[in-house]
C-alpha cells in the first residue's frame, strides 16, 4: 500500500450503528494550493479497489481537474488499507471484528478532515469514480450547503437489490475457502481472494467486451487470461478482511439511511442542491443507467448523461477508454466553469 499519504487522527469514532471504532485515522493527500477565496476545492474519495494514488488519473496538468487550479483533496475510504482498515485497526476493532461503516460514517469523518484540519468551508466539486461517487452523492445530501457541484460517474446514491446480490457472489466466493477461519486467518486466504477477483471480472466489463475480444486492448490473448491476472492481483494486493469491510459499506449504501431523511431515497435526492452531472455507462452490470435515470428524476439541478461503451464499468478506469477520459473533463469543466 502506498505510504505518502497524510493521516488526520480522528480518535475514537462514534458510528452510526453505535459501535465504536477505536483511534480512527483517515489517509489523504492533497494537490495544488487552497486559494484565497477557499472555492477551489475538489474532493475525490477513492473507489473500492483505489486509493489516492490511483485518482491520480482522473486529474493532472490541463485536466479539467489542475492542480495548478485546483485543490484537490483525495481522501481513502475506510477499509482500503491505509485509512482505519481491518488489517491496521488496534483491539477490539481488528480483523473480523472491525465494525461495519456506513458511507454517512465517512463522509462525517471527511468534512472533520475538511473543516478541522485543512480550513475548508465549501467545496466547489465532489466527483468520483464507482463508490468514490457513491461518496459524492452522499457528501451532497448530508452537507447540502457546503457543496456546490457533483459528478458521480458509474456509481449510484443507493445500492440496488441486483448490485447487492453481485456482492454476496463475489463474497461467497471469498469466504468459502477453508483458510479464511471466518477471517481469522493466520495466512491469506489465497484461493478465496483469487475466486474473488476470477468472479469480478466477469461483472467488471459488459458480455459485448468479450463477444468483441477488447480483452485483447489490456493484453490478454484470452478471457481465461483476464480472468488469471483479475484473480492474482487481488490475491497479491488485497487483504481479505478488508475486502469484506468495503464490501459491506457499498451494500449499505443509502443517501436516505439516516435520521435526515429516514430512508425515503425521493426525499434524499430533492433535498440535493448541488448541480449535478450523472455519467453512468451504458453497459455497467451493477451501476446501470436506469437507475441513475430515476435518481436524476428526484434532483433539482442534475442532469444525465449516459456514455455508451461495451467497456461496462471499467470504462472509466483510467487508461482503458480515452473516449470517456475526454467526455469527463468536458463535464467536469461545464461543472467547474460554473455553466
Amino acid at each position: 500500500m502506498s505510504t505518502d499519504a497524510d493521516f488526520f487522527e480522528l480518535g475514537d469514532v462514534i458510528l452510526q450503528s453505535g459501535a465504536v471504532l477505536p483511534s480512527a485515522r483517515l489517509a489523504y493527500k492533497t494537490y495544488g494550493t487552497l486559494n484565497a477565496a477557499k472555492d477551489n476545492v475538489v474532493v475525490m474519495p477513492t473507489f473500492y479497489t483505489g486509493t489516492h494514488t490511483r485518482n491520480e488519473g482522473f486529474f493532472g496538468a490541463g485536466r479539467a481537474i489542475d492542480p495548478a487550479r485546483h485543490y484537490v483533496v483525495s481522501i481513502n475510504l475506510f477499509g482500503n488499507g491505509i485509512s482505519s482498515s481491518p488489517s491496521n485497526a488496534p483491539a477490539p476493532a481488528d480483523g473480523p471484528r472491525f465494525p461495519d461503516v456506513t458511507l454517512w460514517d465517512n463522509i462525517a469523518c471527511q468534512h472533520r478532515l475538511l473543516t478541522e484540519q485543512l480550513g475548508v468551508e465549501r467545496i466547489a466539486l465532489v466527483t468520483g469514480w464507482s463508490m468514490a461517487g457513491c461518496q459524492s452523492y452522499q457528501w451532497a445530501a448530508q452537507y447540502p450547503g457546503m457543496v456546490d457541484a457533483i459528478l458521480p460517474f458509474c456509481a449510484s446514491a443507493k445500492t440496488s437489490p441486483h448490485n447487492h446480490v453481485f456482492l454476496e457472489g463475489v463474497k461467497a466466493a471469498l469466504t468459502a475457502d477453508g483458510s479464511f477461519q471466518a477471517g481469522d486467518y493466520a495466512e491469506p486466504p489465497v484461493a478465496g481472494l483469487d475466486a474473488f477477483g476470477r468472479v469480478y471480472a466477469g461483472w467488471a466489463f459488459s458480455q459485448t467486451f468479450y463477444r468483441d475480444g477488447l480483452y485483447r486492448q489490456l493484453g490478454f490473448a484470452t478471457p481465461d487470461e483476464l480472468m488469471d491476472d483479475w484473480g492474482k492481483d487481488h490475491a497479491d494486493n488485497w487483504d481479505a478482511n478488508n475486502l469484506l469491510a468495503k464490501l459491506k459499506t457499498w451494500q449499505l449504501g443509502d443517501i436516505s439511511a439516516n435520521d435526515l431523511y429516514g430512508g425515503d431515497l425521493a426525499k434524499a435526492l430533492s433535498s440535493i442542491t448541488a448541480r449535478a452531472i450523472v455519467i453512468p455507462c451504458s453497459d455497467d452490470l451493477y451501476f446501470p443507467p436506469e437507475d441513475n435515470a430515476i435518481e436524476v428524476g428526484h434532483m433539482r439541478h442534475a442532469e444525465l448523461r449516459v456514455f455508451a461503451s461495451p467497456w461496462g464499468h471499467c470504462v472509466a478506469s483510467p487508461g482503458n477508454e480515452p473516449a470517456f477520459a475526454r467526455f469527463l473533463d468536458d463535464s467536469i469543466a461545464e461543472l467547474l466553469d460554473g455553466r
